[in-house]
């Protein structure tokens, strides 16, 4: 895993713990786990998840 072992795992928690808190973490941890779950709804092209100004203009391209 990228020549990371478990003490340099160790090491980051801990400077993570130290600068953001233990009170910051599970949010820290929920807008991470939002972001990537957005990111593979844009890369997987789920039509459910496109922004509603995106369908607009691609539907103004067509008509052009």
């Amino acid at each position: 895993m990228f020549g990371i072992g478990m003490p340099e795992l160790v090491v980051i928690l801990v400077i993570i713990m130290i600068i953001f808190g233990a009170g910051k973490l599970p949010e820290i941890g929920s807008g991470i786990g939002k972001g990537i779950r957005n990111f593979k709804k844009a890369v997987s092209g789920d039509e459910d998840s496109r922004p509603e100004e995106l369908e607009d203009k691609s539907k103004d391209d067509e008509t052009k």
